[in-house]
């Protein structure tokens, strides 16, 4: 006796003319993702990190997501009315170790009072804090009836 091994015929690839409808859907979805998400949490992606601009009455606000480099390893900068933000990290030993960095510059507005800056770093998030220069911060203005 000989066994013959038979499989149904896929009715839902031959109403398309033998091509299922989401055939490549799932690649493309793929493809979307990687180019939108690709490099989240990756600081090694493009040589960028993640930042936050956020402001107040009296502060303008850079917080910039370097999770596992050291405070000594993060280098914090003005020149030119620009800051900048760099970092480095050596992972291994000094042989078999692997080293990158990264960097981001971002122009500072006018209103910033440059010899004021501090900055800070916890938990793998730098916050920098840009004082407004008096003359840019807000003044509510009183008004007199006649």
């Amino acid at each position: 006796m000989r066994l013959i091994h038979y499989t149904q015929p896929d009715i839902r690839g031959l109403a398309f003319g033998g091509r299922s409808p989401w055939a490549g859907l799932e690649g493309e979805i793929d493809r979307w993702f990687e180019s939108v998400l690709g490099n989240v949490g990756d600081l090694r992606g493009d040589g960028n990190f993640p930042i936050d601009l956020y402001e107040d009455k009296e502060n303008t606000y850079v917080r910039a997501h370097l999770p596992g480099i050291a405070r000594s390893d993060i280098n914090v900068e003005i020149v030119d009315g620009r800051l900048n933000i760099s970092a480095s990290r050596k992972t291994g030993d000094e042989n078999d170790g692997e080293s990158f960095s990264v960097s981001r510059a971002i122009d500072l507005p006018d209103s910033v009072e440059e010899g004021k800056v501090t900055a800070t770093s916890e938990n793998g998030v730098l916050t920098i804090t840009l004082p407004k220069k008096e003359e840019a911060k807000p003044r509510k203005i009183a008004i007199s009836v006649n």
